[in-house]
């Protein structure tokens, strides 16, 4: 709802005689003796020819009635404020003016930014044959266990890696030899907890499959996706003896997504790595580089 700052002029009281009749007005509003009349709204020039503002700067709607109660109760408080010798230096109206304006520009270009994509970049393994996107401000770290393996600079449980079975020990002929996607998603599952496991004392881990789907890409292929959350605990004190001094505690909460694809005899598998509370924030971009993942056929 617009607002504006509407200044109320009062009569300067310099004498005591001004100063008896502005309280005869204050204690009979109804006597013949008119009151001040609100003015119009100052202007920036107005501003720079006074070196005060000796009134009360009050927030009103523009559809303010001049006649009603909330008025007169305004011309009253201002005439008691500036009996008092209340004054607003103008430097501090002007900078509440504009500061206001410029946090309103601010807050609406962050949320604009927000809704913004970082972008993506493709990367295309003619050696292996598969290709995917992946956000660009993201950086590929060799060494890793697996073909590629890209993460966030700066949030570093972000990432994104390719795994490929063995083209020897297995002859996939297609996605659907690991069965319906929701045992695909339990097998997926299996092998995550598999990897994590830990040998530390008090570590619990807690898993869940939150998604499993399949889809048939413009390639004509045929392409699993499932997500599963894990949580991870530890005790703060895991050699305690009493069970009320073992209190657990959660070192991670993490989203993976994984997206199961079957071309030269291999499994492909797309995985995902993302902090839970940055998932709702880059949800649309990691959808992009699920959806984006191809297998490809290689050339002999």
């Amino acid at each position: 709802m617009a607002t504006i700052l509407e200044s109320i002029p009062l009569p300067s009281l310099s004498s005591a005689s001004q100063l008896s009749v502005s309280r005869r007005r204050l204690a009979s509003p109804d006597q013949s003796t008119p009151s001040p009349r609100l003015t119009s709204v100052p202007t920036f020039r107005s501003f720079s020819r006074c070196p005060s503002v000796s009134c009360k700067l009050t927030a009103v709607h523009l559809d303010i009635n001049p006649q009603s109660g909330a008025t007169r109760k305004l011309k009253e408080i201002s005439t008691a404020y500036e009996t008092k010798g209340f004054a607003v230096p103008r430097r501090s109206v002007i900078a509440l003016i504009f500061s206001g304006a410029f946090i309103s520009r601010v807050d609406s270009y962050d949320a604009a930014y927000a809704q913004q994509s970082v972008g993506l970049r493709e990367y295309i393994d003619t050696f292996d044959g598969y290709s995917f996107k992946y956000p660009q401000n993201w950086i590929q770290v060799r060494g890793a266990n697996a073909d590629i393996f890209f993460r966030d600079p700066f949030v570093l449980d972000e990432n994104l890696s390719v795994a490929l079975s063995s083209p020897s020990s297995s002859k996939y002929k297609s996605v659907e030899d690991l069965g319906p996607p929701q045992e695909a998603g339990k097998k997926v599952l299996r092998q995550y907890l598999t990897e994590f496991m830990s040998t530390r004392l008090g570590v619990r881990r807690e898993s869940s499959i939150l998604s499993t789907s399949s889809r048939i890409s413009d390639d004509g292929r045929m392409y699993y996706q499932v997500e599963v959350n894990i949580k991870s605990y530890a005790n703060n004190n895991e050699l305690a003896v009493m069970p009320q001094d073992r209190v657990a505690r959660l070192e991670w909460d993490r989203r993976y997504l994984s997206v199961l694809g079957v071309e030269n005899n291999q499994l492909y598998e797309l995985r995902l790595q993302v902090p839970e509370n940055v998932f709702v924030e880059e949800e649309y971009d990691l959808r992009q580089v699920m959806d984006s993942f191809r297998v490809n056929k290689l050339v002999a």
